[in-house]
Protein backbone atom coordinates (compact mmCIF):
# COMPACT_ATOMS: atom_id res chain seq x y z
CA UNK A 1 0.00 0.00 0.00
CA UNK A 2 1.43 3.70 -0.90
CA UNK A 3 0.76 6.03 1.24
CA UNK A 4 1.98 9.95 0.60
CA UNK A 5 3.90 12.31 2.26
CA UNK A 6 1.08 14.79 3.38
CA UNK A 7 -0.25 11.29 5.56
CA UNK A 8 3.09 10.65 7.26
CA UNK A 9 3.49 14.25 8.28
CA UNK A 10 -0.17 14.70 9.87
CA UNK A 11 0.13 11.41 11.64
CA UNK A 12 3.65 12.80 13.30
CA UNK A 13 2.40 16.39 13.99
CA UNK A 14 -1.48 14.71 15.94
CA UNK A 15 1.00 12.74 18.31
CA UNK A 16 3.40 15.33 19.07
CA UNK A 17 0.74 17.84 19.84
CA UNK A 18 -0.97 14.80 22.08
CA UNK A 19 2.06 14.07 23.95
CA UNK A 20 3.62 17.57 24.52
CA UNK A 21 0.12 19.20 24.95
CA UNK A 22 -0.17 23.05 26.02
CA UNK A 23 3.43 22.61 27.28
CA UNK A 24 4.61 22.86 24.00
CA UNK A 25 2.66 25.07 22.13
CA UNK A 26 3.62 27.82 25.45
CA UNK A 27 7.17 26.83 25.30
CA UNK A 28 6.93 28.01 21.50
CA UNK A 29 5.43 31.56 22.35
CA UNK A 30 8.17 31.55 24.74
CA UNK A 31 11.03 31.44 21.86
CA UNK A 32 8.85 33.63 19.95
CA UNK A 33 9.41 36.56 22.47
CA UNK A 34 5.54 36.53 23.44
CA UNK A 35 5.73 37.34 26.99
CA UNK A 36 2.90 39.29 29.02
CA UNK A 37 5.92 42.24 29.76
CA UNK A 38 6.39 42.88 25.95
CA UNK A 39 9.93 44.86 26.65
CA UNK A 40 12.95 43.75 24.50
CA UNK A 41 15.07 41.63 26.99
CA UNK A 42 18.55 40.41 27.24
CA UNK A 43 20.14 37.01 27.35
CA UNK A 44 19.84 37.51 31.38
CA UNK A 45 16.06 38.11 31.55
CA UNK A 46 15.90 41.65 32.32
CA UNK A 47 14.67 44.89 30.63
CA UNK A 48 16.72 46.18 27.92
CA UNK A 49 17.25 49.66 27.05
CA UNK A 50 15.01 51.45 24.88
CA UNK A 51 14.39 50.43 22.06
CA UNK A 52 15.01 53.42 20.22
CA UNK A 53 18.14 54.04 21.91
CA UNK A 54 19.11 50.81 20.64
CA UNK A 55 18.16 51.41 17.10
CA UNK A 56 19.85 55.01 17.52
CA UNK A 57 22.77 53.22 18.59
CA UNK A 58 22.72 50.40 16.20
CA UNK A 59 22.68 53.07 13.58
CA UNK A 60 25.26 55.04 14.31
CA UNK A 61 27.59 52.31 14.49
CA UNK A 62 26.47 51.01 11.10
CA UNK A 63 27.50 54.69 9.93
CA UNK A 64 31.03 54.77 11.80
CA UNK A 65 32.14 51.26 10.29
CA UNK A 66 30.03 50.39 7.35
CA UNK A 67 29.09 53.44 5.62
CA UNK A 68 30.97 56.65 6.34
CA UNK A 69 29.38 59.84 5.41
CA UNK A 70 30.48 61.41 2.24
CA UNK A 71 32.15 64.61 4.06
CA UNK A 72 34.43 61.91 5.90
CA UNK A 73 35.83 60.84 2.68
CA UNK A 74 36.92 64.14 1.41
CA UNK A 75 34.10 64.12 -1.19
CA UNK A 76 33.25 67.96 -2.58
CA UNK A 77 29.94 67.23 -4.32
CA UNK A 78 28.46 69.31 -6.36
CA UNK A 79 29.18 71.76 -8.94
CA UNK A 80 29.53 74.93 -6.82
CA UNK A 81 32.17 73.41 -3.96
CA UNK A 82 33.93 71.68 -6.32
CA UNK A 83 34.56 75.25 -8.32
CA UNK A 84 35.05 76.73 -5.25
CA UNK A 85 37.76 74.24 -3.95
CA UNK A 86 39.43 74.75 -7.75
CA UNK A 87 39.55 78.29 -7.24
CA UNK A 88 40.42 78.31 -3.48
CA UNK A 89 43.62 75.67 -4.44
CA UNK A 90 42.20 73.23 -2.00
CA UNK A 91 44.17 70.07 -2.51
CA UNK A 92 42.26 68.08 -4.48
CA UNK A 93 43.50 64.64 -5.50
CA UNK A 94 40.73 63.23 -8.18
CA UNK A 95 37.75 64.84 -9.86
CA UNK A 96 35.02 62.75 -10.82
CA UNK A 97 33.12 63.70 -14.04
CA UNK A 98 30.21 62.62 -15.82
CA UNK A 99 30.95 64.39 -19.28
CA UNK A 100 27.16 63.84 -20.27
CA UNK A 101 26.14 65.76 -17.78
CA UNK A 102 26.96 69.19 -19.81
CA UNK A 103 26.81 72.76 -18.27
CA UNK A 104 29.85 74.09 -16.75
CA UNK A 105 31.33 70.87 -16.22
CA UNK A 106 33.35 71.43 -19.18
CA UNK A 107 35.06 74.64 -17.35
CA UNK A 108 35.41 72.46 -14.17
CA UNK A 109 37.31 70.12 -15.96
CA UNK A 110 39.49 73.03 -17.55
CA UNK A 111 39.83 74.09 -14.20
CA UNK A 112 41.20 70.97 -12.89
CA UNK A 113 43.61 70.04 -15.87
CA UNK A 114 45.54 73.34 -15.17
CA UNK A 115 46.15 72.26 -11.56
CA UNK A 116 47.23 68.53 -12.64
CA UNK A 117 44.39 67.09 -11.13
CA UNK A 118 43.55 63.49 -12.36
CA UNK A 119 39.98 63.56 -14.24
CA UNK A 120 38.46 60.37 -14.29
CA UNK A 121 35.23 60.15 -16.25
CA UNK A 122 32.29 57.80 -14.56
CA UNK A 123 28.73 57.19 -14.87
CA UNK A 124 26.15 59.10 -13.82
CA UNK A 125 25.17 55.76 -11.24
CA UNK A 126 28.74 55.85 -9.41
CA UNK A 127 28.64 59.14 -8.60
CA UNK A 128 25.23 58.80 -7.12
CA UNK A 129 26.89 56.03 -5.24
CA UNK A 130 29.78 58.23 -4.21
CA UNK A 131 27.25 60.71 -2.87
CA UNK A 132 25.16 58.18 -1.19
CA UNK A 133 22.42 59.52 -2.80
CA UNK A 134 23.05 63.37 -2.14
CA UNK A 135 22.92 65.91 -5.33
CA UNK A 136 25.89 65.38 -7.47
CA UNK A 137 24.88 67.96 -10.31
CA UNK A 138 27.65 65.68 -12.30
CA UNK A 139 30.65 66.04 -10.29
CA UNK A 140 32.56 64.92 -6.91
CA UNK A 141 36.08 65.83 -5.93
CA UNK A 142 38.04 63.60 -3.95
CA UNK A 143 39.80 66.02 -1.54
CA UNK A 144 43.97 65.11 -0.88
CA UNK A 145 45.25 64.75 2.60
CA UNK A 146 48.44 66.65 1.68
CA UNK A 147 49.94 68.79 -0.92
CA UNK A 148 51.81 67.22 -3.56
CA UNK A 149 55.58 67.79 -3.96
CA UNK A 150 58.01 67.44 -7.22
CA UNK A 151 61.01 65.08 -7.33
CA UNK A 152 63.25 68.06 -6.99
CA UNK A 153 61.72 69.11 -3.66
CA UNK A 154 62.21 65.29 -2.47
CA UNK A 155 66.24 65.77 -3.23
CA UNK A 156 66.26 68.97 -2.13
CA UNK A 157 65.58 67.84 1.32
CA UNK A 158 68.36 65.35 1.89
CA UNK A 159 70.72 68.30 0.70
CA UNK A 160 69.52 70.47 3.72
CA UNK A 161 70.47 67.49 5.98
CA UNK A 162 73.65 67.22 4.61
CA UNK A 163 72.69 63.04 4.48
CA UNK A 164 72.37 60.46 1.26
CA UNK A 165 69.19 60.39 -0.36
CA UNK A 166 66.65 57.80 0.93
CA UNK A 167 63.13 57.71 -1.31
CA UNK A 168 60.83 55.26 -2.17
CA UNK A 169 59.53 54.39 -5.36
CA UNK A 170 56.03 52.93 -5.66
CA UNK A 171 55.66 51.25 -8.49
CA UNK A 172 51.53 50.95 -9.36
CA UNK A 173 50.73 50.30 -5.38
CA UNK A 174 47.14 50.46 -6.08
CA UNK A 175 45.66 49.38 -2.57
CA UNK A 176 45.31 52.45 -0.39
CA UNK A 177 45.74 50.64 2.63
CA UNK A 178 48.72 49.10 1.28
CA UNK A 179 50.59 52.71 0.23
CA UNK A 180 49.26 54.07 3.92
CA UNK A 181 51.38 51.32 5.85
CA UNK A 182 54.50 52.13 3.25
CA UNK A 183 54.22 56.14 3.93
CA UNK A 184 53.82 55.13 7.85
CA UNK A 185 56.80 53.11 7.57
CA UNK A 186 58.68 55.12 5.46
CA UNK A 187 58.48 58.54 7.69
CA UNK A 188 59.69 56.21 10.37
CA UNK A 189 62.54 54.83 8.88
CA UNK A 190 63.50 58.55 8.10
CA UNK A 191 63.24 58.59 4.13
CA UNK A 192 63.29 61.66 2.59
CA UNK A 193 60.04 61.02 0.72
CA UNK A 194 57.96 59.00 -1.59
CA UNK A 195 57.07 58.77 -5.26
CA UNK A 196 53.85 57.25 -6.88
CA UNK A 197 52.82 57.20 -10.55
CA UNK A 198 49.74 59.55 -11.44
CA UNK A 199 48.12 56.37 -12.99
CA UNK A 200 47.01 52.79 -12.15
CA UNK A 201 48.36 54.02 -8.36
CA UNK A 202 46.47 54.73 -4.96
CA UNK A 203 46.67 58.66 -4.02
CA UNK A 204 46.71 61.22 -1.21
CA UNK A 205 43.34 59.95 -0.01
CA UNK A 206 41.61 59.79 2.99
CA UNK A 207 41.89 56.30 3.41
CA UNK A 208 45.49 56.04 2.86
CA UNK A 209 45.90 59.27 5.51
CA UNK A 210 44.10 57.10 7.62
CA UNK A 211 45.99 54.01 7.25
CA UNK A 212 49.30 56.06 7.50
CA UNK A 213 48.64 56.80 10.89
CA UNK A 214 49.10 60.50 9.54
CA UNK A 215 52.34 60.11 7.90
CA UNK A 216 51.12 61.35 4.91
CA UNK A 217 50.91 64.60 6.30
CA UNK A 218 54.77 64.50 7.05
CA UNK A 219 56.23 62.23 4.47
CA UNK A 220 56.64 64.86 1.00
CA UNK A 221 55.14 62.11 -2.14
CA UNK A 222 55.95 62.82 -5.61
CA UNK A 223 53.24 61.86 -7.62
CA UNK A 224 54.70 61.97 -11.38
CA UNK A 225 53.31 61.32 -15.15
CA UNK A 226 55.58 59.39 -16.06
CA UNK A 227 57.64 56.98 -13.20
CA UNK A 228 60.46 55.67 -15.35
CA UNK A 229 61.56 59.49 -16.42
CA UNK A 230 61.46 60.13 -12.55
CA UNK A 231 63.88 56.92 -11.98
CA UNK A 232 66.21 58.70 -14.81
CA UNK A 233 65.85 62.19 -12.86
CA UNK A 234 67.26 60.38 -10.07
CA UNK A 235 69.79 58.81 -11.53
CA UNK A 236 70.90 61.93 -12.98
CA UNK A 237 71.13 63.28 -9.45
CA UNK A 238 73.58 60.54 -8.05
CA UNK A 239 70.47 57.97 -6.47
CA UNK A 240 70.88 54.40 -7.24
CA UNK A 241 68.00 52.62 -7.55
CA UNK A 242 67.35 49.41 -5.92
CA UNK A 243 64.58 47.08 -7.31
CA UNK A 244 62.93 44.14 -5.06
CA UNK A 245 62.33 41.11 -6.99
CA UNK A 246 62.51 37.09 -6.46
CA UNK A 247 65.21 36.62 -8.72
CA UNK A 248 67.62 39.14 -7.04
CA UNK A 249 70.67 39.04 -4.55
CA UNK A 250 69.89 38.32 -1.04
CA UNK A 251 68.39 42.01 0.45
CA UNK A 252 71.58 41.62 3.70
CA UNK A 253 74.21 41.71 0.84
CA UNK A 254 73.82 44.26 -1.06
CA UNK A 255 75.19 47.69 -0.14
CA UNK A 256 72.53 49.89 0.57
CA UNK A 257 74.71 52.99 2.17
CA UNK A 258 74.40 55.82 -0.32
CA UNK A 259 71.88 57.51 -1.97
CA UNK A 260 69.06 54.77 -2.60
CA UNK A 261 65.97 54.92 -4.48
CA UNK A 262 64.03 51.76 -3.12
CA UNK A 263 61.60 50.37 -5.57
CA UNK A 264 58.49 48.51 -4.72
CA UNK A 265 56.43 46.66 -6.92
CA UNK A 266 52.84 46.62 -7.44
CA UNK A 267 50.60 43.90 -5.32
CA UNK A 268 50.95 40.63 -7.15
CA UNK A 269 52.62 41.64 -10.08
CA UNK A 270 55.22 43.30 -8.68
CA UNK A 271 57.51 45.57 -10.95
CA UNK A 272 56.87 46.40 -14.57
CA UNK A 273 59.24 45.48 -17.23
CA UNK A 274 60.76 48.94 -17.84
CA UNK A 275 61.26 49.72 -14.09
CA UNK A 276 63.03 46.61 -13.60
CA UNK A 277 65.14 47.18 -16.41
CA UNK A 278 66.27 50.95 -15.00
CA UNK A 279 67.46 49.41 -11.33
CA UNK A 280 71.14 49.06 -10.62
CA UNK A 281 70.20 45.91 -7.87
CA UNK A 282 67.95 43.73 -7.49
CA UNK A 283 66.99 42.49 -3.95
CA UNK A 284 64.98 39.50 -2.82
CA UNK A 285 64.13 38.01 0.71
CA UNK A 286 64.95 34.83 1.45
CA UNK A 287 61.10 32.73 1.45
CA UNK A 288 61.18 29.46 3.32
CA UNK A 289 57.48 28.57 3.87
CA UNK A 290 55.11 27.34 1.04
CA UNK A 291 53.80 31.29 0.71
CA UNK A 292 55.84 32.32 -2.06
CA UNK A 293 55.30 35.49 -1.63
CA UNK A 294 54.46 39.03 0.97
CA UNK A 295 52.38 41.38 1.30
CA UNK A 296 53.50 44.94 -0.07
CA UNK A 297 53.46 47.68 2.46
CA UNK A 298 55.10 44.11 4.96
CA UNK A 299 58.48 43.23 2.44
CA UNK A 300 58.66 47.32 1.53
CA UNK A 301 58.78 47.74 5.60
CA UNK A 302 61.78 44.49 5.43
CA UNK A 303 63.94 46.44 2.41
CA UNK A 304 63.90 49.60 4.85
CA UNK A 305 64.70 48.63 7.70
CA UNK A 306 67.44 46.98 6.06
CA UNK A 307 68.43 50.20 4.46
CA UNK A 308 68.65 51.80 7.59
CA UNK A 309 70.63 49.05 10.08
CA UNK A 310 73.17 49.63 7.21
CA UNK A 311 73.24 53.53 6.97
CA UNK A 312 73.24 53.54 11.13
CA UNK A 313 76.21 51.14 10.87
CA UNK A 314 78.42 53.26 9.11
CA UNK A 315 77.72 56.48 11.37
CA UNK A 316 79.08 54.46 14.14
Amino acid sequence: MLFSGRYFMNDYNKKKNDRYGAQSRGSSRQRRGQYTDSSPRRYDGKKSFDKDEEYSRDRDFGRRYDEEAPEDKGLIIGRNPVIEALKADKPIDTLFVNAEAGGSIGMISRMARDRGIVIKQVSDQKLTAMSQGASHQGCIAVGACAEYVSVEDILNISKQKSTEPFIIICDEIEDPHNLGAIIRTAEAAGADGVIIPKRRSASLNFTVNKTSAGAASWVPVARVPNLGAAIDELKENGVWIYGTDASGESYTEVSMTGAVGLVIGSEGFGMGRLIREKCDYLLSLPMNGKITSLNASVAAGIFMYEAVRQRNTVKK
